[in-house]
């Protein structure tokens, strides 16, 4: 076998130190390169982390049984020996930013899955990095320099579950300093002056949101094959919002980062809500950061909790398995009965539709509409089954609007109905049978009462108190009302204007403890109508413009880009295939019914819709039965497209 050269660069001799040439055969593996690599050196140190990565090809050579003559490399190939592991600054939804050390070898998603791990972060897969949007800075910002926490003397463990002490990771608690920080990233910060707020990038449009959304980093790839570098800037941010198991015992820092994220989308605007719900949701923000400065807000648990805990989930887990028919033919004999008159409204183009009153009758996972009360005996004019429907609320209290919206799956997409409740009372029991037909369940459910009860407690937020005005007025003067509403009602209202508003909503709230406020503010979030929806601008096959795809949890929407109407929607659930001509980068969606679409990406690449259309039907396989392991193969499967396999 003939004796050739390979020039290998090593990293950790300085960027000015020449190459080092070592003799090799083609038979000759990984490990066995850099063995003599290492001698030639003559540098005693642990090298355990170092490995090759090979410039031209874009790859690392991780496979050390393998030959050069397998990974088809030749004397004319530019090999540099550095480390997997290095230095990364990550800002989190916070806003605060850590310096950590990542893997550069591995595929982002087992990078997330390792400072996850870090932070004490369950259900990784939920996450993502992507690239920051770049600000154009001004002259006079220069001085104000970020703080930045740094964390890459923590050692990275391999443990899937971190070991916890007084209920923070181990590696936080070996001293004062690095406490701190734990309980900085579980604690809320403070409400952002109005002037930062002013200053930060808010998206004007869908295509800004759209912008936004392509910058998601490859999960399959790793981070070095997409320009990321050592001490380069990347975000840590919620991708997927299919939000599994979030325990306030357990999830200290998710829940904070989670509520920091709504936070943040609600201020910019990246979410659109109606102007009580932005009262709410400052008066929830004030309520939230009050309570801060007075609750402790690490929850401290013990390992024989723990475990008893683990053993109660394990016991429910089989018991829900074991049901037996016989008990769940009386639970639907002694269903309560809901049935009354609504109104209901089909929106259609070009045409005034007025809402029309009928006797509604709920069975099963159904509703059924009958001309009066006396007709409920005979056949129904429609039948709606609610199983696997969108369901909505639009709500003002102030104003006694009480309306449900249903998108109910069809062949040729979705349908749209409004239902119209006349008070409080009757909308709370409607809208929780349809949230509960829309999962398959009956009236016979558990947890019927218990949805009523929240959707009361909803509306009595959005209440305001008339005896409001003397109570906490006086006392709240530090409030700072500008910090608490997006940017859009400083211009809007006065201080002196939006104070007494969200006072009056916090009077709904004060009671509420430091977990249930940050909950409450994330139930309200996830209930809003554009919740969840990343935006992309795509071309569908056969158009001639430009349209916007949203991906939701459960379903894709196509929406106008020049009016912002929603065109067509289809559900995950009625999806047979989809599939990606690489070729020509172009998606294909197959739908029960021979309904088939195909676009092409106009401000991203196609891999970031498969991954997300993959990342969420992932998502929606995950069982508390399975929860403490991630199918991790099953995810690559789903998201990775060609090179997955």
């Amino acid at each position: 076998m003939a004796v050739w050269d390979l020039s290998v660069t090593v990293e950790d001799l300085g960027p000015d130190a020449l190459p080092i040439t070592v003799s090799v055969t083609s038979d000759l593996h990984v490990g066995g390169v850099i063995l003599k690599l290492v001698e030639k050196t003559q540098i005693k140190r642990d090298w355990s982390d170092h490995a090759f990565w090979w410039e031209q090809k874009q790859c690392w050579l991780l496979r050390t049984a393998w030959t050069l003559e397998k990974y088809e490399i030749h004397a004319d190939a530019k090999l540099l020996f550095m480390q997997q592991h290095k230095p990364l600054y990550v800002c989190l939804p916070s806003g605060v930013t850590l310096r950590l050390r990542a893997c550069f070898s591995s595929s982002v998603f087992k990078a997330v899955m390792g400072i996850c791990r870090m932070l004490n972060i369950r259900h990784p897969e939920e996450l993502s990095l992507l690239r920051p949007i770049e600000h154009k800075k001004k002259k006079k910002d220069k001085g104000s320099a970020e703080e930045v926490y740094d964390l890459t003397e923590v050692p990275l463990s391999s443990d899937s579950k971190p070991c916890l002490y007084n209920g923070m990771p181990a590696h936080f608690a070996d001293s004062p300093q690095m406490e701190s920080v734990y309980k900085m990233l579980s604690g809320i910060q403070p409400p952002p002056s109005p002037e930062t707020l002013a200053k930060l990038y808010r998206p004007a449009s869908v295509v800004d949101k759209a912008h936004i959304h392509s910058r998601w980093l490859d999960s399959s790839r790793c981070l070095l094959q997409q320009g990321i570098q050592e001490n380069d800037k990347v975000w840590l941010r919620f991708k997927y919002f299919a939000f599994y198991e979030i325990d306030p015992k357990y999830d200290a820092v998710r829940l904070t980062q989670l509520y920091e994220q709504a936070r943040w989308a609600i201020l910019l605007e990246d979410i659109d809500c109606t102007e009580e719900e932005m009262m709410l949701f400052g008066a929830l923000q004030y309520h939230i950061s009050k309570v801060s400065l007075s609750e402790p807000q690490t929850p401290v648990s013990s390992a024989a909790m723990d475990d008893l805990d683990s053993a109660l989930q394990f016991l429910e887990v089989k018991m829900e398995g074991e049901s037996s028919s016989a008990s769940e033919i009386l639970d639907n004999l002694t269903a309560p009965d809901l049935n009354d008159y609504l109104k209901i409204f089909r929106p259609k183009k070009l045409t005034l539709n007025k809402y029309k009153q009928f006797w509604f009758k709920f069975q099963d996972t159904s509703i059924s509409y009958f001309k009066s009360k006396e007709e409920s005996i005979g056949e129904p004019i429609q039948q709606i089954n609610l199983k696997g429907c969108e369901v909505a609320p639009d709500v003002n209290v102030a104003a006694q609007k009480f309306l449900i919206r249903l998108l109910v799956p069809a062949p040729e997409g979705m349908n749209e109905i409004y239902l119209r409740c006349e008070n409080e009372q009757q909308y709370a029991q409607w809208m929780a049978a349809c949230r509960l037909g829309s999962k398959g369940k009956t009236l016979a459910d558990n947890s019927y009462q218990s949805e009523i009860q929240s959707i009361r407690s909803f509306l009595a937020m959005q209440k305001s108190s008339s005896n409001s005005q003397g109570n906490a007025h006086a006392n709240d003067e530090s409030i700072n009302a500008h910090s608490l509403v997006s940017p859009r009602y400083h211009k809007k209202y006065k201080t002196k204007q939006l104070t007494p508003r969200i006072l009056d909503a916090y009077q709904n709230v004060a009671q509420l403890s430091f977990t249930d406020a940050i909950l409450r503010y994330l139930q309200i979030w996830q209930a809003l109508p554009d919740f969840g929806i990343s935006y992309m601008v795509v071309r569908f096959k056969g158009s001639r413009k430009d349209e916007v795809l949203g991906i939701a949890p459960n379903r894709l929407i196509r929406i106008d880009l020049s009016v912002g109407d929603v065109v067509k929607t289809w559900r995950y659930n009625n999806m047979k295939q989809w599939n990606v001509n690489w070729d020509i980068r172009q998606v294909a969606i197959e739908f029960e019914g021979n309904i088939n679409i195909a676009f092409s990406c106009v401000t991203t690449d196609c891999k970031v819709v498969h991954e997300f259309i993959g990342g969420y039907i992932f998502m929606s396989t995950r069982s508390r039965e399975k929860s403490n392991t991630l199918n991790e193969e099953l995810f690559h499967k789903l998201t990775g497209g060609h090179e997955a396999l």
